[in-house]
């Protein structure tokens, strides 16, 4: 995890993640690279007849305003003893974050935690990272407090693609966990068991504890959530989006649950 991506706007979960990529950064010796997105429809405005223009006085304040927040990050990273630069951008910030993620290790977002507009917002941009990025995503709860990398890991296995993804690509994190509890939840039979990924995990050094959780009525994400504080998971490590984006939103999923509800920061990767 040598390159670290976070998105650096303002807004309430800022410094949650901005604690977790630093931690992330000075514990694997990495570069944190902070990434401002001023989204178009800050300064594009619209008229009843359906015109859309772009007033000088909004966009000198979103202008300023952004500088402003960019000089407060950079005063206090001065200090912080990782190696860092910044990037600014005018556009979506999903499609920035995935377009400047080509060469990164790792992304730093936040949960949502909610279902206020600011949640609304990291939700959606969660979700398009999480869709069409290839590097993993760790998902900060907006109250975190740092990342532990040296802590217990929690591995949610299915036998999915998304979840054989996630554990190949987390493996230099799960190298330094203190333990990783390997957690499966759904009943049945699956081509690539839980024991599967302990004999792959063993091929990398880690003498990875099989879980079986009980669902007991509840779903998915509950009883990973009940297995992550169980087992005093630092975090969690899960595949993400294993149904379309459209179900997970309309019915629910294990992703959307465990983005708006887990405890502890998240890696996931499609």
């Amino acid at each position: 995890m040598k390159s670290v991506l976070l998105y650096a706007n303002q807004d309430p979960g800022l410094e949650s993640r901005l604690q977790a990529a630093l931690d992330v950064a000075r514990q694997f010796g990495g570069h944190l690279t902070c990434l401002q997105v001023t989204p178009y429809d800050a300064f594009i405005m619209g008229d009843p007849f359906g015109g859309v223009y772009a007033l000088p006085t909004v966009i000198e304040q979103v202008q300023k305003t952004a500088s402003e927040h960019r000089d407060s990050i950079e005063a206090r990273l001065s200090g912080e003893g990782v190696a860092w630069d910044w990037l600014s951008f005018d556009g979506a910030p999903g499609q920035i974050i995935v377009d400047r993620a080509r060469l990164c290790d790792l992304i730093v977002l936040s949960q949502p935690g909610g279902e206020s507009a600011p949640a609304q917002v990291a939700q959606a941009i969660a979700a398009d990272v999480l869709v069409h990025a290839r590097s993993p995503v760790l998902a900060v709860p907006p109250s975190g407090r740092g990342f532990d990398a040296l802590g217990a890991a929690m591995l949610a296995w299915d036998g999915s693609l998304e979840a054989s993804h996630a554990l190949r690509l987390t493996m230099p994190m799960l190298l330094k966990a203190s333990a990783v509890h390997v957690v499966t939840v759904t009943a049945g039979q699956r081509e690539f068991p839980a024991t599967d990924a302990a004999r792959y995990l063993s091929r990398h050094g880690i003498e990875a504890e099989l879980h079986e959780w009980s669902g007991d009525g509840r779903s998915t994400a509950d009883a990973l959530i009940d297995a992550a504080a169980s087992l005093s998971a630092a975090f969690a490590v899960m595949g993400a989006y294993g149904h379309t984006r459209l179900r997970e939103a309309v019915l629910g999923g294990a992703t959307r649950d465990m983005l708006h509800e887990s405890k502890v920061p998240l890696i996931l990767a499609h």
